[in-house]
């Protein structure tokens, strides 16, 4: 595989040029491209730059509005909902995530609830960002079908992935952000594209046969839910909560009423951000030190999220697959 050496600056000027020249304001491209930058510096290569040409597809659709601004409403003291008007859900989130904070504060728990927005990047990007507010936080979106319920060859759910942040006031936060399939679909789309194999338990072909291609599962295959039925049952809580409990779709409808131009579909998210303050009182950081200094002590474990956290103190250039680039530098609109 050909790569190239791109510094973090670099990577943020790629993604922003190619989104500008594709529909795209000011501050939506200035959004995005951080995200797409800080998932490279992060190490998580599958919602970094590899996202950037979908993203293209769904503006050059009309799908997705570049320009778009998110409506911001609070309907209780501990509820905020966002309507997304097809804007790219970090932008929604940029609007929605300091009010749900500030509500989660003075109230001990908070929901936002997000509709008809377009979601295909990490997760753990709100769920850190609140935790860095001091406050716990959930997140969970659904997708179109590509996960098969347990004991079922046929999608039903969407790659649906959770977070969870919990804050560590002076320390960087415990995060996990994964998907409720046993591999999200965009790690399959990599191993896919560079020739890796992925492990047995992972998907099924077409014809609900196992394997261990990658390409057999993401070219009209189908994801199995990670855990077997536990799994399963984590991803229909997905779909309830981020499709009925906030008034939006389910991955079945998502599909139906998508134009399949290879862009993410619009839909809703769930974050639940709860206040320990007002929860535990006084002590639950020292309390929940102790527990992560006793799970830190067993050989071979590390926390959540520690992994990325240290890929970030690394501030020099990343490698990027050369086709990606040249692929991203081709969507570059010349007028």
């Amino acid at each position: 595989m050909s790569t190239v050496s791109l510094s973090l600056d670099e990577i943020f000027d790629l993604a922003k040029k190619t989104l500008l020249a594709n529909g795209c304001d000011d501050e939506t491209a200035s959004i995005l491209s951080d995200l797409i930058r800080n998932a490279e510096r992060d190490g998580s290569l599958s919602h970094g730059l590899f996202r950037l040409p979908a993203y293209v597809s769904g503006l050059k659709s009309g799908k997705i509005n570049g320009k778009g601004k998110p409506e911001v409403k609070k309907i209780s003291a501990s509820v905020i909902k966002v309507q997304g008007n097809n804007c790219l859900a970090p932008v929604v989130l940029n609007k929605g995530l300091p009010e749900l904070a500030k509500a989660a504060k003075e109230n001990g728990v908070a929901v936002l609830a997000i509709n008809n927005s377009h979601h295909m990047a990490a997760m753990w990007p709100e769920t850190e960002k609140l935790a860095e507010e001091g406050l716990v936080a959930f997140a969970c979106t659904s997708y179109k079908p590509a996960v098969a319920p347990a004991g079922a060859i046929k999608p039903l759910f969407g790659t649906n992935p959770i977070s969870f942040a919990w804050p560590r006031p002076g320390k960087t936060p415990v995060v996990y952000d994964m998907a409720t399939a046993s591999m999200a679909m965009g790690e399959v789309q990599v191993a896919k594209r560079e020739g890796h194999k992925v492990p047995l338990g992972t998907g099924l072909t077409k014809d609900g046969k196992e394997t261990t291609d990658p390409a057999e599962i993401a070219d009209g295959g189908v994801l199995l839910p990670f855990g077997g039925y536990k799994g399963s049952a984590i991803a229909m809580m997905v779909e309830l909560m981020a499709g009925a409990l906030v008034g939006d779709n389910f991955s079945f409808e998502t599909a139906d009423k998508d134009n399949n131009d290879g862009g993410p579909p619009s839909g809703g998210e769930f974050i639940l951000a709860i206040s320990p303050d007002k929860t535990a009182g006084t002590n639950w950081q020292e309390h929940a030190e102790e527990f992560f200094k006793k799970m830190s002590s067993m050989e071979g474990v590390r926390l959540p999220g520690e992994r990325r956290h240290k890929n970030r103190l690394d501030k020099g250039p990343r490698i990027i697959n050369s086709a990606l680039v040249e692929k991203i530098k081709s969507l570059v609109i010349k007028n």
